[in-house]
């Protein structure tokens, strides 16, 4: 359920939404909502895509640091949960948890975003032996 895409610089904060939301469209149910999407933007093509990995891992209470990203995650995963997917492809207003943004910078040609979704049993854990 993995995508990435090579934007132009030129391309505006709607069109990487769009690119967002398109993917989860396109995904449907099968991604066994509701998902947490970790969205990779810069870097090169393979770091876009370890971006998005690192990001889909992040704790869901966690915002970006960078008030910009923070608010583009809140943004994208209004735009998301109004797709109506809502769980296990149903329908409903909770497509997705939370949508965690990591960036890099990048070559001034190009503008890489990656979208890698996990679903609701991503989880991590970490013991003390």
């Amino acid at each position: 359920m993995s995508r990435l895409k090579m934007f132009t610089p030129a391309a505006s904060v709607d069109d990487l939404i769009g690119f967002v939301t398109d993917t989860v469209k396109l995904a449907g149910g099968r991604p066994c909502p509701p998902v947490v999407l970790g969205v990779g933007i810069g870097g090169d093509f393979e770091l876009c895509a370890l971006l998005a990995k690192k990001a889909l891992c992040r704790p869901v209470s966690q915002r970006n640091s960078d008030p910009f990203y923070a608010e583009l995650e809140e943004r994208m995963l209004r735009a998301v949960n109004d797709l109506n997917v809502g769980p296990q492809g149903f329908g409903g207003s909770t497509t997705a948890l939370a949508v965690n943004i990591e960036q890099y910078p990048t070559h001034i040609a190009g503008l890489p975003l990656a979208v890698n979704m996990g679903c609701h049993v991503t989880r991590h854990k970490a013991v003390v032996i």
